[in-house]
């Protein structure tokens, strides 16, 4: 039986896998000088406000640096998907969705901004199901903003559907004495 030698192709540089990892060491970077900035008091002893941050950063370093290390590797994709073309329309509207949802989310409130980005992103993704893709992201709106401001007493931006919503909450509770 003969065995017939394939010449491997040399490996090259990956350079969008080598931008994204430095683009996450910048962000562990960025989250690292944030997470400075943060006043512990003496009271905490082992877990504090920073825990979570810190956990953050060491995640994105290892992340950043994997991909980093795959990118001198010559990537991690299979070289017929590195053939197929960039979808840029779709790209645009995933990037419009978040864009949109920086730009709405004080002028809106939270629930609005994220349906919308919720929408636009799920098109960009290829969904023709607009009216389903906005009652999802509703609901997934809702319950993250009353996570936030009920569970945790965060207030992520309320607007006018927020605003609505807790004068509702409000007078159920009260009529019921709670």
């Amino acid at each position: 039986m003969s065995t017939i030698n394939h010449p491997t192709p040399p490996l090259r540089l990956a350079m969008p896998e080598l931008l994204v990892g430095i683009g996450l060491l910048a962000c562990a970077g960025a989250v690292a000088w944030q997470t400075l900035a943060i006043p512990v008091s003496p009271l905490y002893s082992k877990v504090g406000p920073t825990v979570f941050p810190y956990l953050t950063m060491v995640g994105l370093v290892v992340l950043s640096l994997l991909l980093i290390l795959a990118a001198f590797r010559g990537g991690w994709q299979p070289e017929e998907e590195k053939e197929t073309p960039t979808d840029w329309k779709a790209m645009g509207f995933v990037v419009i969705g978040l864009l949109a949802n920086l730009l709405l989310i004080r002028p809106l409130g939270f629930t609005a901004a994220s349906v919308i980005m919720f929408v636009l992103v799920c098109y960009g993704f290829g969904s023709k199901h607009t009216l389903r893709d906005a009652l999802t992201g509703l609901v997934l709106a809702l319950a993250a903003y009353f996570g936030f401001a009920r569970a945790l007493g965060v207030n992520i931006g309320a607007g006018f559907i927020e605003n609505q919503l807790n004068t509702v909450i409000d007078a159920i509770a009260g009529a019921f004495g709670a």
